[in-house]
């Protein structure tokens, strides 16, 4: 019988958004509304001919670049920040290399890591999901080779403080300490300035949050040329293709929009939060476009009711230290008014008592 290599055999298994999801989307932190009308422009633009012709990454690049204030070699644009993380993978480890996580954390670290035969080391959060630096930093050994922290973190929304990457990065020099930082525009605070200049540092973004461009599937590295050369070695030449590519620019152009979108949603996280504390859910900051709930032994139904009601949100239970925790993604203000009378309308249909 023909079988897979044993590191696909050990892979965990990540499980996509299937079925209907024609309800209010608040399931995977997904941009709920859409992206920037200017985007929509090119792609009605776009002639049949275009299709015809491989993607070129290198003008996008130089422009990306530009925006965040790096230099082109210092940048690469992914398929996603998924594909990101299978590249870095796939460049720094080797069978038997250890991928060091603070979980919980998102899923794509472990499954690609596990998918190149790594050993995971995890690392449990604190109390209440802080980042467990001293307990990272103990970890830490020669056979490390990848570190991965996303901050704001999935699915908590906790964030990792600038001093705390930077002890990391000075405690592991001879590992590659990815930042994934796909919730940046909803915390504001980044590391990317650090690029060129922290030889092990790795930056990642995505264009499928704030941007929302998900479904053209669109992410970022940004690391020294020094190490990108190793990364465009291992990437395929074509993943990004033409239709994000030419979609990209105009988004990047229309700040304004962007700017627009964050700030709905903050105000919208603090008015589900109150509503949250208002019935007595357990919940825990997040600098994210998402909150996690502790709604406990009910979380199933609680989900199903959602969903009775059109709104979709997640079940985290599975995750470490996550146990009845559902995460629930942040829209727009006036979505958000929708979100909380569904909320309220499912807790009162499982006979909600407060505090799970």
């Amino acid at each position: 019988m023909l079988e897979p290599r044993a590191g696909v055999l050990r892979m965990k298994e990540y499980h996509p958004p299937l079925g209907d999801r024609s309800g209010l989307r608040l399931d995977f932190n997904e941009n709920t509304l859409a992206c920037s009308p200017k985007v929509r422009e090119v792609l009605g633009a776009i002639s049949s001919a275009d299709l015809t012709k491989y993607p070129e990454r290198a003008p996008v690049e130089a422009l990306v670049a530009e925006h965040h204030g790096l230099r082109p070699e210092q940048v690469l644009l992914t398929n996603g920040v998924d594909e990101a993380i299978h590249v870095l993978c796939q460049t720094y480890l080797n069978p038997g290399d250890a991928l060091l996580l603070p979980v919980p954390t998102y899923s794509m670290y472990e499954v690609y890591g596990s998918g190149a035969e790594a050993r995971i080391d995890r690392i449990a959060a604190g109390d209440d999901f802080v980042f467990p630096l001293d307990a990272l930093l103990g970890a830490i050994t020669a056979q490390t080779r990848l570190i991965a922290i996303a901050n704001p973190n999935s699915p908590t929304g906790q964030t990792v403080r600038r001093e705390q990457i930077l002890r990391v990065l000075e405690a592991a020099p001879h590992a590659a300490v990815l930042v994934d930082e796909a919730y940046f525009h909803f915390l504001g605070e980044t590391v990317i300035d650090l690029v060129g200049k922290t030889p092990n540092l790795i930056v990642a973004r995505t264009f499928s949050k704030a941007f929302g461009l998900a479904g053209l599937r669109l992410g970022m590295l940004a690391a020294s040329a020094e190490q990108m050369q190793w990364m465009r070695r291992v990437i395929s030449p074509y993943s990004v293709n033409s239709l994000a590519l030419a979609c990209l620019p105009p988004a990047l152009a229309d700040m304004d929009y962007l700017n627009w979108y964050v700030a709905e949603v903050r105000a919208a996280r603090v008015e589900f939060e109150t509503a949250l504390d208002r019935n007595g859910v357990q919940r825990w900051p997040s600098a994210a476009n998402f909150v996690l709930t502790r709604i406990g032994a009910q979380h199933r139904r609680f989900v199903e009711e959602m969903r009775e009601r059109n709104v979709l949100v997640r079940d985290r239970s599975s995750d470490p230290g996550c146990e009845g925790c559902v995460r629930i993604t942040i829209g727009t203000r006036e979505q958000t008014v929708n979100a909380i009378y569904a909320l309220e309308a499912a807790l009162a249909e499982i006979g909600w008592k407060g505090k799970g």
